[in-house]
């Protein structure tokens, strides 16, 4: 049969065969060759259209990128907290000069202006536990795979998470070694060799270190980090009622960092068991919440360990009350432990920081007051300026007799428009202008960094700077709390009726609910008040009202309208009886 006259015209179009020399073989190479064209056209077609159908998709589903604010300054914060926190937060941070990111996912450097924070934490938090009898000391940060397994719960809480050692240089160890994700495991077995008599008791340690926890997704800086910095206590007691009243004392204080220092306010409470610490008998809580996401926040937590550990690792006691000639069989010691990390750098930061950038209440901030020069122009001649210098140099010496910490800004080439956005992007919370009306009138004028607009201009007299700069920052520490605990309280809504609940928490609250404390009902409640779609590359907090909601933690403040035996959960699928009012919220 002839070859078609296309295919022949194909062959010698293509050069595969001479006008004059058309073999069959040629011609049915031309129309192999032509087939696989037409294939490879139709597979590049094909493809086409499932990459727009795919873009069509992503346009459909990806968040709407963020405008830019307008009228951000070219050094400050340009965009807002309430359309991107995400984006919003780590702006902050890096450029009010808090921390730099590593080179290393989930790891950041703090730089001076955190670090200061978390040594005002310190401070005040070692002067109250010291006061009781606790004492720092550090342990390695190694620790054998045989001890670390050692509580089975326990281990199981962190499986996930502890990064392991496996190598010296090129050489593989004989045994992995993990890096402490807590301390439990690392101390205790030095409790049971020191701990010999009922007069070794109540021993009380502390270490301030840092701690690793590998496995998670989404860090973010103080909140989710591979390595973070705490202090962790443990301690052993004689009695269950000695520990109980240790766990909660070290609880207030912990109310105590955010109510006093960060300005921050806490809901106290009891962690359901779900939410326990893995191996405890119970862990009491501090709560915060972040408004613009909705979100509560574990503060601090506060743990009972019962004689779990004690059982496990051999910390006994011989029995008090035994008489002479009297054998009783060896106590087992009660345990706590309690800790208190960085986040609460973070936790901070969210609720008190805005567009204009940090927000650092004055007790905590590295520098409170800065004092900057206004006024100076080309005509300004050296001497007046010598003078004035001289001058805003007194005042920061009258501010320091008073214990302010205070810096003044001479900085030459700079505005003092500039350096006004400069100060506030970095938080502090307190600014003095000094020029030469100021010096003729014998007054400074003041900005609050926490009051919006012309609200926060005042104006106060030299002769009472030692007195009124250290009153006014004491307000603006107090302003801060009062705002961040009005908002609190408005977002902590009281629900009985299920239909109100998943409604109440897309609105960015946390609900008090009437709850049966079982572990099925707890994970139904998170199933069912989840949005099913999770957009994977979304930032994390704009996942937020996809969460389930979790337990917060069982308020020790207990409203009214539980009746027992009668008030029934607020789960519709749940049949039993609600036992407490319990803090639900999505959460961090």
């Amino acid at each position: 049969m002839e070859e078609p006259i296309a295919d022949r015209t194909a062959a010698i179009n293509a050069g595969l065969v001479d006008p004059q020399d058309q073999s069959k073989n040629a011609l049915k190479k031309a129309a192999k060759q032509k087939k696989l064209a037409e294939e490879k056209a139709n597979k590049s077609a094909t493809n086409t259209t499932k990459e727009a159908g795919r873009a069509a998709a992503t346009r459909a589903t990806a968040p709407t990128p963020k405008k830019k604010m307008e009228g951000a300054a070219l050094i400050g914060i340009d965009v807002a907290k309430e359309d991107d926190f995400s984006e919003w937060y780590a702006q902050v941070l890096t450029k009010g000069d808090m921390l730099d990111y590593y080179d290393i996912s989930g790891c950041y450097i703090l730089k001076p202006a955190s670090y200061f924070i978390w040594e005002e934490v310190q401070t005040w938090f070692n002067k109250k536990i010291k006061s009781i009898g606790v004492k720092n000391c550090a342990f390695p940060l190694f620790v054998s795979q045989e001890v670390l397994e050692k509580e089975k719960d326990h281990i199981e809480g962190f499986a996930a998470e502890v990064a392991w050692v496996t190598h010296a240089g090129k050489k593989p160890l004989e045994k992995k070694i993990a890096i402490r994700p807590t301390s439990e495991t690392v101390m205790y077995p030095y409790y049971a060799k020191w701990i010999r008599s009922h007069r070794d008791l109540p021993l009380r340690l502390n270490q301030w270190n840092s701690v690793v926890r590998w496995e998670f997704k989404d860090p973010q800086p103080f909140l989710r980090t591979r390595e973070f910095h705490w202090q962790e206590g443990h301690t052993a007691h004689l009695t269950k009622e000695g520990a109980g009243e240790e766990v909660l004392q070290i609880l207030e204080w912990y109310a105590g960092v955010y109510e006093e220092l960060l300005a921050v306010p806490v809901i106290r409470g009891t962690k359901t068991e779900k939410e326990k610490f893995a191996g405890g008998l119970y862990t009491t809580t501090v709560e915060g919440y972040i408004p613009e996401t909705g979100r509560g926040i574990q503060g601090g937590t506060s743990h009972c360990l019962g004689q779990n550990f004690s059982k496990m690792f051999g910390i006994t006691v011989e029995d008090p009350s035994s008489k002479e000639d009297e054998k009783k069989p060896p106590l087992h010691v009660w345990q706590n432990s309690w800790g208190l990390s960085t986040r609460v750098i973070g936790v901070m930061i969210m609720i008190h920081s805005d567009n204009r950038g940090l927000l650092i209440p004055p007790r905590v901030v590295e520098t409170q007051v800065v004092i900057v020069p206004v006024g100076i122009t080309k005509n300004t001649t050296e001497e007046e300026r010598a003078r004035l210098y001289g001058e805003v140099d007194a005042l920061a010496t009258v501010l320091r007799a008073a214990d302010v910490r205070v810096e003044t800004d001479k900085r030459d080439g700079y505005s003092p428009g500039w350096k006004f956005n400069d100060w506030e992007l970095r938080g502090v919370p307190l600014r003095l202008e000094f020029g030469p009306g100021e010096s003729k009138g014998h007054y400074v004028t003041t900005s609050r960094r926490d009051l919006p607009g012309k609200d926060d201009k005042g104006q106060i007299q030299i002769t009472e700077l030692g007195t009124e700069v250290p009153r006014l920052l004491d307000t603006i520490q107090a302003d801060l709390y009062r705002r961040a605990d009005e908002k609190f309280k408005s977002r902590t809504k009281k629900i009985t009726d299920w239909d109100e609940f998943v409604p109440a928490l897309d609105a960015k609250n946390v609900c008090l609910i009437p709850f049966c404390l079982t572990e099925k009902c707890e994970d139904e409640i998170k199933d069912m008040s989840a949005k099913k779609a999770q957009r994977e590359g979304v930032p994390e907090d704009a996942k937020a009202p996809s969460m389930g909601a979790k337990s917060l933690c069982i308020p020790f403040d207990q409203p009214e309208g539980i009746v027992k035996g009668e008030t029934k959960c607020t789960n519709p699928n749940c049949e039993n009886r609600a036992e407490k009012w319990c803090l639900f919220g999505r959460s961090y």
